[in-house]
């Protein structure tokens, strides 16, 4: 084979520092977009927030919303308007005022003034709530060893008593061998090995503790505790204990009648000891466990004014930010210095930022606007008027990658009449309908739950008859979708929906 030298040409996507930048603004939530930008502030000594407070541009943004709001007509589903102000600009003229004036700033509310709002509404308020001052989070150990030093042991149960504390989950269950978790205490002392009694003895007593039912090695312990803690006059309080004792398993799958059959109970006293069971805590740690609750904070807004669908980007936690004027007056172009080197690094990577800032907020209102153009009977009737839709129909829709709106759609929530969704609430697959059309899964469920709680409740109804009301609907889907689509709201099958519901 001979050996030669030849020239091709071709073309392949680079990722650029300014390209990874803007992929990761995209798919950022609001809250992680406030974080980010308040560290660029501080990593970027041509960056500064802009704290000046005009009333009139405020207002004008209010009501304009710039590049932030858009309104759909009703009258014209096919096509919508956006609403644009005078600061709106085309990609070329942005770039030739991003290379003449570098103080240029994204809209969005100021960071101080809400700050400073904030601190004013509390300072005028007289009333004060002290538990929203002084309120201790107590985790369950800590309300655990704090009962413990209330009561008197020989330092031998104490630290197994500590051991034992140590061991229990958040839901407040022992789930190793008493053996196991006392293993390390062999080692630290020289008495002689602790015995099963004595592990069993200090276990006894700290299922005494609060809450009820703590300290339970299974379900069925945990259960006994709490009724073994219950007055003597309880009523129906035996009963319950046998049923806990021998039938737990029983308890969740029988029909009441077969439970008191097989039980050999009344069929009056089964039903009332499955109420007073049913008054438990079957996760007694729960109530105290670390509450990691995370709030929800809508990225964009979706109101019906004047009989038009508006849509507005939630920036008012987002600091607005700008480039430093006096820092980069300080950039001289023939200047090779140190430190002119890193003004204009800096300053370059200032305007990239503020370029993908802008580009997120614009990506994010076009495929919003997208699926809300789409999703219009969503708006109006709720999750029964739901319609298919894939990415592909919105990426092709704005000729963007799928992955793109895969990014934007991710982590991000939208307030609607109809409640706080995802963005991906509104991507699901499709079902065929007897004239040939398609119906969203997400309708479906809708309207399966809205049968199940229109049942008769001594008659629930079953998957096969499910099926055959959405037939007679015109929406095609076979038994086990059914059972798949109601499995995944939660919803128990019909004979154990029934259980609930029995006469005496």
């Amino acid at each position: 084979m001979r050996q030669g030298l030849q020239l091709k040409f071709s073309q392949q996507l680079t990722m650029t520092p300014q390209l990874q930048q803007a992929i990761k603004l995209l798919q950022l939530s609001t809250l992680d977009l406030q974080q980010e930008i308040i560290e660029q502030l501080y990593n970027n000594p041509l960056l500064e927030t802009d704290e000046r407070e005009d009333a009139n541009v405020q207002a004008q943004q209010d009501n304009n919303s710039g590049t932030d709001d858009a309104s759909f007509d009703n009258n014209d589903p096919e096509n919508y308007t956006q609403v644009q102000d005078s600061s709106e600009r085309s990609d070329n003229s942005a770039e030739t005022q991003w290379e003449r004036d570098h103080s240029d700033s994204i809209p969005s509310e100021n960071w101080n003034e809400v700050t400073n709002t904030a601190t004013k509404s509390l300072s005028n308020d007289n009333e004060f709530n002290l538990d929203t001052f002084y309120q201790v989070t107590e985790s369950l150990q800590d309300h655990l060893f704090w009962q413990l030093n209330l009561i008197t042991l020989s330092s031998r149960d104490k630290a197994v008593a500590e051991a034992f504390i140590d061991s229990v989950n958040d839901n407040g269950f022992l789930c190793s061998n008493l053996q196991e978790i006392t293993a390390h205490l062999k080692d630290q002392t020289e008495q002689e090995p602790l015995q099963d009694d004595e592990l069993v003895a200090v276990l006894k007593r700290l299922q005494q503790f609060d809450p009820p039912g703590i300290f339970a090695r299974n379900l069925k312990e945990c259960l006994s505790i709490q009724l073994n803690q219950l007055t003597g006059e309880t009523l129906y309080l035996q009963q319950a204990k046998i049923l806990v004792e021998n039938y737990l398993e029983d308890i969740a799958s029988t029909e009441l009648t077969k439970l008191a059959k097989k039980s050999k109970l009344e069929r009056t006293c089964v039903k009332h000891a499955l109420e007073l069971i049913r008054t438990l805590n079957p996760r007694p740690g729960e109530m105290l466990a670390a509450d990691d609750t995370e709030y929800i904070v809508p990225d964009v807004y979706i109101e019906k004014i004047n009989n038009h669908w508006q849509v507005k980007l939630n920036d008012s936690n987002l600091p607005r930010i700008k480039i430093n004027q006096a820092y980069s007056d300080l950039i001289k172009r023939a200047d090779n210095s140190a430190e002119n080197q890193f003004l204009k690094k800096n300053l370059n990577e200032a305007r990239w930022f503020l370029r993908s800032l802008e580009s997120r907020n614009d990506t994010l209102m076009q495929v919003t606007m997208a699926i809300i153009d789409f999703q219009k009977g969503f708006l109006e009737h709720g999750p029964v008027a739901m319609k298919p839709l894939v990415l592909s129909e919105i990426a092709e829709q704005l000729d963007l990658h799928e992955s793109t709106i895969s990014r934007v759609t991710t982590k991000k929530y939208m307030a609607t009449p109809q409640g706080i969704f995802e963005l991906k609430y509104f991507f699901s697959s499709h079902v065929g309908t007897s004239d040939g059309g398609e119906c969203s899964s997400t309708a479906v469920c809708a309207i399966l739950k809205i049968l199940i709680e229109a049942e008769r409740p001594c008659k629930p109804l079953s998957d096969n008859k499910l099926t055959t009301l959405l037939a007679d609907q015109g929406i095609q889907v076979a038994r086990r979708t059914v059972a798949k689509y109601r499995e995944s709201m939660n919803i128990p099958s019909s004979s154990q929906r029934k259980r609930f519901i029995n006469k005496v």
